[in-house]
């Protein structure tokens, strides 16, 4: 018979299943990986705040992606990092570490749809209605979407997190590798019908949401840059927008990968290895593709280091 604990304090995370001949390659490997997301995420925000030739809508907007890749990452990374150091039975969370872990992962996943949707209109605006881009996109516009992506976010994560904490807990062993909200609410003895239907519901909603406005957005650039015989437009459409459609693409593949393996338990420890390239591939990703793409941020860059190279005269 099961034993049962209930609204235990402590919890356990089961963890990756590393060998010990791999234990150590993963660790350098998730290291470094999270060292390079810091670096050039941070880097990428410090360039977009301080060159004030950037302190335009798509560069602030994609700061804001920096700074939710640094969160996303900062709460999965370093945590796995110490629990494959450490013993099975001595991979404990406190409960309410868990709730803000399972928070702010949330957050990190819904505000990298809302951000890279607002994105998407921010290149509509640019590319079918240049003459009013300056008018449709003031500061107020900006502002009020930045807000709009991030509180979106929090309020549908928060009823998310909080239908799930007002369950009794019976168990405390989350077969997970970091903490969620499924592998929360499953952690109950009780019936969690509500939380099954709205989970499913706000995953339906976001992806719809984000998969539809990309659609309808990028069918109407398409068809500006297709009408149009102005080559200088669709050059400015294809580095932008492409650049935008990739980053989009990696993300939505990479979560489209853990909610699929997710309905297969077989396929646990897959699940688990997705969910760990869910954060790191788009966190590294991101800030190369848009420094690579942006002339305005290599062009920083590049006065950077050739100052460092003029060695003062006396």
């Amino acid at each position: 018979m099961e034993n049962y604990t209930y609204n235990s304090p402590i919890l356990q995370l089961e963890g990756l299943n590393v060998s010990k001949d791999s234990t150590y390659p993963v660790l350098l490997f998730l290291f470094f990986s999270y060292l390079f997301i810091i670096v050039a995420n941070a880097g990428i925000a410090f360039i977009v705040f301080v060159d004030k030739t950037l302190h335009q809508p798509m560069y602030l907007l994609f700061w804001n992606l920096s700074i939710n890749d640094i969160l996303g990452n900062s709460v999965v990374v370093p945590r796995l990092l110490t629990d494959i150091l450490q013993p099975p039975s001595e991979r404990i969370i406190s409960y309410y570490e868990c709730v803000v872990q399972a928070f702010i992962i949330h957050m990190f996943n819904t505000s990298s749809h809302t951000l890279l949707m607002i994105m998407a209109f921010d290149r509509y605006v640019a590319i079918c209605n240049p003459l009013r881009y300056a008018a449709i996109m003031t500061n107020k516009m900006l502002i009020k979407l930045t807000v709009s992506a991030w509180g979106v976010a929090f309020v549908l994560v928060g009823i998310l997190l909080g239908l799930t904490i007002r369950l009794n807990r019976c168990r405390t062993l989350m077969r997970s590798i970091y903490c969620n909200n499924a592998a929360l609410f499953k952690l109950s003895c009780e019936s969690v019908f509500i939380n099954n239907v709205y989970g499913l519901t706000f995953t339906v909603v976001l992806f719809t949401g984000s998969i539809g406005s990309m659609v309808l957005t990028y069918t109407k650039i398409t068809v500006v840059c297709l009408t149009s015989k102005n080559k200088s437009l669709n050059s400015k459409a294809l580095k932008t927008c492409g650049t935008h459609l990739v980053v989009y693409l990696i993300m939505l593949l990479s979560g489209m990968i853990v909610i699929i393996l997710h309905r297969f338990p077989q396929l646990s420890d897959s699940k688990k290895i997705a969910a760990v390239l869910y954060h790191i591939i788009p966190g590294s990703l991101n800030p190369i593709i848009y420094g690579m793409q942006s002339k305005e941020i290599r062009r920083f860059l590049s006065k950077l280091f050739d100052s460092k190279k003029v060695l003062p005269s006396f």
